[in-house]
């Protein structure tokens, strides 16, 4: 019999969140609107209890905390967020997506963002 192969990620989609955001002016100062998805590449590939993977819970304050502090970028954002989900133990590789549902007065601005470790 093959030698099974899993490969398992843990997911937060449409997190919405009010974040200290912005390099103009008018944003400075003011929590803008920001919808956040995470998607991280667990290096187990056999997950038998919490300890094998990542409480979608601690993501979500991760990001949580993140928006209380002036980030000039949403780049910046995803950047540091997907380092911050690197700092789980068995996260290999996180892809955050980072959408300013406001930042356009027509359609959708935002950046997806990978970040892995060597």
């Amino acid at each position: 019999m093959p030698e099974t192969i899993c490969t398992t990620r843990v997911k937060v989609r449409d997190l919405p969140l009010l974040a200290d955001i912005g390099i103009n002016p008018d944003e400075i100062g003011r929590r803008q609107p920001l919808v956040i998805s995470v998607d991280l590449l667990l290096s187990a590939d056999r997950v038998d209890g919490i300890g094998d993977t990542v409480d979608y819970r601690k993501v979500a304050q991760a990001a949580e905390d993140l928006a209380l502090v002036h980030i000039p970028l949403i780049e910046t954002f995803a950047q540091k967020l997907g380092e911050r989900c690197l700092d789980f133990a068995c996260v290999v590789e996180a892809r955050i997506s980072v959408d300013k549902p406001f930042a356009l007065t027509r359609g959708l601005a935002g950046v997806e963002v990978t970040v892995r470790r060597d």
